[in-house]
């Protein structure tokens, strides 16, 4: 997303630098021209490739390199050295590359090489479907639609969004954007252009009734009938709406879509006071968000702890004081009994004034479809090779729950990079690949200027192993049950966050 405009740094790589100045296994920041350009050494190899990730402009020279790949520090994008394809999302646009000469004892970079067309992967199905639906315009939906065209399937693509915008950067909306510190040319995952341009007949408003799997076809609202070959539920999650009086009010919200977050936008350019229900991801970052806008901000939550249930009692008592620093007022062990115009009463006694109420109390996974068409449920749809109990029917995102090999159980995770991920594995095997989804979760957290990154995922733990400093925006958790590490969770410990990921993958391969 990010572009990095600033004035190259380090070496002119034209010109040339020593070979002894790039160590075995390192990496050295120049530039060609303009143009950043990160040198990688690999044993005999020598790569030059885009020095910033095309997700959101992380520096890859302070990323991890493993194998024939570099790694972002940022949120784990993941790209090939020597093609510069994006192999792992959030990033999708692939890096640049350019050739490179050994002269003697020196490196000399040369042209930037032309993107060469990349060949499908070998192994799928003869005979591709013909007609393959989406259900979906989320994260899992559009990666497996870009994924699709990017594996050279020629067949029809429907993608049926019951959103009115095409697909958007989703976590932007309760971070950079809802704070106003982003453009919202950054929001939309690609432009209108993508889709046409890619033969992907997206439809947006478009409401899906039902799935008649006999005959193949999907049946909208409206009574129109879809067909397919392969199917994909990507439907995702939906919030939990307040059910208490006054919940129906006009300055009363929800964040999930684009529409969601522009109107409490809007209503927060006038508004004083505001109360956030829930102290969740998301509960927080909206509240970080409207801190600067300089809005009031009270959070109230039936948890002692906010985020202890995912992050442990240490991280939540400095999420805490670091929301308290920052001018948020809790008021935990407590929920709303009622909202009017001006005030939310709590459940507790208390009154807060309020002009705007963001109501962020959970989500739950969209299976109705997936159930009416009588496909295998367990807390969200049960899938393996993310294909559901319904031949040729595939379920990926926040609905799919799936074996996960690092846990050794059966996992539902609602995490944005986890949906692209799952989207990309789904779309090759819709066209008869038979890949496991082993991808270890990832997810990051913003509060203000400390970003949380979590890799992998522990529901119970019996230990939590801190190495570095909670307070002083140092450290790195270990979530371990009988001494295995099921998580870590990091502040500004990028590479070893990256490495805990490699090493989980490491475990399951």
């Amino acid at each position: 997303m990010a572009e990095d405009h600033a004035k190259p740094t380090g070496p002119d790589l034209v010109e040339g630098i020593a070979l002894s100045d790039l160590a075995d296994g390192g990496k050295l920041l120049g530039h060609c021209g303009d143009e950043p350009v990160l040198l990688v050494r690999r044993g005999a190899e020598i790569f030059a490739i885009g020095a910033t990730c095309t997700h959101y402009g992380g520096p890859l020279v302070d990323g991890l390199v493993a194998e024939d790949t570099v790694r972002c520090p940022w949120h784990h994008a993941c790209f090939d050295l020597r093609t510069g394809e994006a192999l792992r999302a959030p990033a999708f646009s692939p890096l640049a590359c350019w050739s490179v000469e050994q002269r003697d004892d020196r490196i000399v970079v040369g042209e930037k090489r032309k993107r060469t067309v990349s060949k499908p992967r070998p192994g799928g199905s003869s005979q591709a479907p013909e007609k393959i639906v989406i259900v979906g315009g989320g994260a899992a939906g559009f990666a497996a639609a870009e994924t699709l065209r990017r594996e050279h399937y020629q067949g029809s693509i429907v993608m049926l969004s019951n959103d009115e915008a095409p697909p958007v950067d989703r976590p932007n909306l309760s971070k950079d954007y809802l704070a106003g510190k982003a453009p919202e040319d950054w929001i939309p995952l690609r432009r209108e252009s993508f889709y046409s341009k890619n033969g992907i007949d997206l439809r947006l408003n478009a409401d899906v009734a039902s799935i008649d799997a006999r005959s193949g076809e999907v049946v909208l609202a409206d009574g129109a009938r879809t067909a397919y070959d392969r199917l994909l539920l990507a439907t995702g999650a939906e919030p939990v709406r307040l059910t208490i009086q006054g919940a129906d009010q006009p300055h009363v919200h929800t964040l999930r879509s684009f529409a969601d977050c522009k109107a409490i936008i809007e209503r927060a350019t006038t508004a004083r006071r505001a109360v956030v229900l829930g102290a969740s991801f998301i509960g927080l970052e909206v509240a970080a968000a409207l801190r600067s806008r300089a809005i009031e901000v009270h959070v109230v939550a039936p948890e002692k702890r906010p985020m202890e249930r995912i992050m442990g009692p240490q991280m939540a008592d400095f999420i805490r004081a670091l929301h308290e620093e920052n001018g948020v007022v809790f008021h935990l062990e407590d929920t709303a009994g009622s909202i009017d115009a001006s005030e939310v009463k709590l459940s507790g006694g208390d009154t807060l004034t309020a002009d705007l109420v963001v109501a962020g109390i959970g989500v739950r996974p969209r299976t109705g479809l997936a159930e009416t068409a009588g496909l295998t449920l367990d807390r969200g749809v049960v899938v393996n090779f993310l294909e559901t109990s319904a031949p040729g029917i595939f379920a990926a995102g926040d609905i799919a729950r799936w074996p996960d090999p690092h846990s050794g159980e059966n996992i539902r995770v609602e995490h944005w990079v986890v949906a692209e991920r799952q989207g990309r594995t789904a779309a090759l095997n819709m066209l008869g690949h038979r890949e496991k989804f082993v991808a270890v979760p990832f997810f990051w957290s913003q509060h203000y200027d400390v970003p949380i990154n979590y890799v992998g995922h522990a529901v119970q733990w019996d230990e939590i192993a801190i190495d570095g400093d909670i307070v002083a925006r140092d450290c790195l958790l270990r979530f371990k049950r009988e001494g295995r590490t099921l998580a870590v969770a990091s502040i500004f410990r990028d590479i070893e966050s990256l490495g805990a990921e490699v090493e989980m993958e490491r475990q399951t391969t």
